[in-house]
């Protein structure tokens, strides 16, 4: 009797902790709960975040390389930079974003066409190629081969306008397809832009009826840039476009001080200027709190400056150290420099193309430009 009490005395103990146990690891919905007090597992892993404070950026007058075959013309731009990890990274052009607060950039004929031929419709079973634009007499005129079972060649000339939503809409008011009207071919057959060409694939661009409409921030290669464009119009053989904050973009400058920074050299008018953050630049150079002025060492036309292979503009430049311990640094341009073959190391080698004035000031005139308030 003694040891049948034993016995059901250790099975109700045994019984009662491993109901404990059920209680203590399980809650309602059957997820573990208490045992996560008693025996924690590690946190995961932080997710790399923006760096919290970002680089604010000024630019004027600079001809910005996006994507190797596409210069954005840059008039005056404001804005900040926020790089992956907290560092806005020189030499991974798609490391960065650029959130906008004020620009004006204008593209040529040639770098819609690249756009086109090169980004936008680069994929496979692309519905348009051999795209070739021109601006002419306030239109914007495409023509290029349309793939629908057959080639089908076109041309389309458009009235430029901007959408409520801060897109372009390219409005046709003359059609060509096969040599022939096209407006009146279509809408004998009861077809439209929309219906004959499939862009499900393509990136920023949509038709509605006949119009195209094109987002000029996403199709644009990196660098990437946010923002809003506020007006459109075509000025000689230009589309100038005027772009201002995304909205909901307000807490991107927040950390940006008023009035905003000036650059060191306030007298030259081609430059670009880096203030705060953290910057890589130079393959091994890393600024905390950067202070960093890029100055056009030719001021007689805009800055040609390509983020992809900026690298030889800046050996073939100078940087000097400011008594602030900022970098201001002339470059040549980008197309005034002779590019070298890449020597077995990788290492760029270049050389300043003096024939077409590429030398950078004296150093006394760089520092007395420094010094002005």
């Amino acid at each position: 009797m003694v040891a049948l009490r034993a016995v059901v005395t250790s099975v109700t103990l045994f019984g009662s902790m491993s109901l404990l146990g059920s209680c203590l690891c399980h809650g309602p919905s059957g997820t573990r709960t208490a045992a996560l007090a008693t025996s924690p597992s590690p946190a995961p892993p932080a997710v790399p975040a923006m760096d919290s404070a970002p680089t604010f950026v000024e630019m004027h007058n600079v001809n910005f390389h996006l994507g190797g075959d596409v210069v954005m013309r840059i008039r005056h731009l404001q804005g900040v930079m926020r790089g992956r990890d907290g560092i806005v990274d020189f030499d991974d052009s798609r490391s960065f974003t650029t959130w906008v607060g004020s620009a004006e950039a204008a593209l040529g004929a040639d770098d819609l066409t690249n756009l086109m031929n090169n980004h936008v419709f680069a994929y496979r079973g692309a519905p348009l190629r051999n795209i070739r634009v021109e601006l002419k007499d306030g239109k914007l005129v495409q023509s290029g081969i349309l793939h629908k079972g057959v080639d089908i060649p076109f041309k389309i000339v458009s009235d430029v306008s901007l959408t409520d939503d801060g897109r372009i809409r390219l409005h046709p008011v003359d059609t060509d397809i096969f040599c022939v009207d096209g407006d009146r071919l279509m809408k004998a057959l009861g077809l439209t832009m929309q219906k004959m060409v499939d862009l499900s694939k393509a990136v920023g661009v949509t038709i509605e009826k006949n119009d195209f409409i094109l987002d000029p921030v996403r199709v644009l290669p990196p660098p990437i840039i946010k923002g809003r464009l506020l007006s459109v119009r075509i000025v000689n053989d230009e589309l100038v476009q005027e772009i201002g904050p995304l909205p909901g973009s307000e807490a991107q400058f927040a950390s940006i001080s008023r009035p905003t920074p000036t650059p060191p050299d306030t007298l030259v008018k081609n430059y670009m200027y880096y203030r705060g953050g953290r910057l890589h630049f130079g393959r091994k150079l890393l600024m905390q709190d950067a202070d960093m002025q890029v100055v056009d060492a030719e001021q007689s036309d805009p800055f040609d400056f390509d983020i992809d292979h900026y690298m030889v503009q800046l050996v073939a430049g100078s940087a000097h150290t400011l008594a602030n311990a900022g970098l201001l640094v002339l470059m040549p341009d980008a197309h005034r420099v002779t590019r070298l073959e890449l020597s077995a190391g990788g290492e760029v080698v270049s050389s300043r193309d003096t024939a077409c004035n590429c030398k950078a000031p004296p150093l006394d005139q760089v520092r007395a430009r420094s010094k002005k308030p």
